[in-house]
């Protein structure tokens, strides 16, 4: 029954974010918000409102363990498993602007999570821990971060497909937009009840179940994306996909975590931090060679995920 309901809870995050993300951009566009926007905005957050759901929820009944294993899990899930996949379906071309900006920010991102959390080497305390104070940090990194990718849309020369966001009745558009967010709410809900149960049942750490099972299951929608963006020959959109998608986990997502509940830092997940450094510096020396990710080059960084995959399993 429990994995039953662990299911339902995905099903609950993804169709939410969907139902969300269809009626909030309706919306948008009926108060002429551009599409670029409701793109960079709306869009973005649906994505990853599954791992805001989890984490935010397991911050606020304080099983923090799960909190920070999920959005770093996620985020190793993202640029080694979806941008692997995505590259062997079709090489994947990167823009010039996720070379010279969107990468460097989200490194910069990752590295200043290991600052901020790692109390006892940099700030001499007797714990590792997230506090409002540094959730604060995060969430001024993710205002920076958006005014950015705002400012970039509004002085690109690209246009946007209009159609992309369909204009709705407001009843209806507001009726989806509220049964998105329950939807995301309760899967959350169901997610992190089902998955502590799954810990207790097996003798896993919420910390093993936050990396794998949940991990994987909210990075479903940008997996989902990405495959499809890569099959209509748009393979381009899965690296930026992923980048944006862990920058708005570090910043947003964690940061709203510890700003509601101070968050605990387990040493092993250091370990989970620096790999997933590792694994995004990996990407980045990539892309930077000849601006693309070959079949070959994404199937070596799948196989670096299922090693990692093989490693946290073995560790517990």
């Amino acid at each position: 029954m429990t994995y039953i309901i662990l299911l339902i809870g995905f099903l609950f995050l993804i169709k939410g974010a969907d139902f969300f993300v269809e009626g909030a951009s309706s919306i948008a566009k009926r108060f002429n918000i551009p599409s670029l926007i409701i793109g960079l905005t709306i869009v973005a957050f649906g994505t990853s409102a599954p791992e805001a759901a989890v984490s935010i929820t397991a911050a606020m009944r304080g099983q923090n363990e799960m909190a920070i294993a999920n959005v770093v899990g996620s985020n190793i899930f993202n640029i080694l498993f979806v941008v692997g996949v995505t590259a062997m379906i079709r090489p994947i071309y990167v823009q010039k602007s996720t070379i010279l900006k969107e990468f460097p920010f989200l490194l910069l991102s990752s590295i200043v999570l290991v600052i901020l959390a790692y109390d006892v080497k940099f700030q001499g305390y007797n714990e590792n821990i997230l506090t409002r104070a540094d959730g604060l940090i995060f969430i001024v990194l993710f205002i920076i971060f958006i005014y950015y990718l705002i400012d970039m849309a509004i002085n690109s020369n690209d246009e946007t497909n209009e159609e992309n966001y369909k204009i709705m009745s407001l009843p209806k558009s507001i009726l989806l937009s509220i049964g998105g967010l329950l939807g995301i709410i309760i899967g959350g809900d169901f997610v992190v009840n089902s998955a502590s149960n799954i810990a207790i049942a097996w003798g896993m750490s919420e910390n093993l179940v936050g990396l794998t099972i949940v991990a994987v299951g909210t990075s479903l929608p940008e997996l989902a994306t990405s495959i499809i963006a890569a099959k209509k020959g748009e393979s381009d959109i899965a690296i930026g996909n992923a980048v944006g998608s862990n920058i708005f986990n570090i910043l947003f997502v964690l940061g709203v975590s510890s700003y509601i509940s101070n968050v605990p830092v387990q040493v092993e997940a250091f370990t989970d931090m620096l790999v997933m450094i590792v694994s995004t510096l990996i990407v980045y020396l990539l892309a930077i060679s000849n601006r693309k990710i070959s079949k070959v080059e994404g199937m070596i960084i799948n196989l670096l995920y299922i090693a990692y995959f093989i490693f946290i399993i073995y560790r517990q």
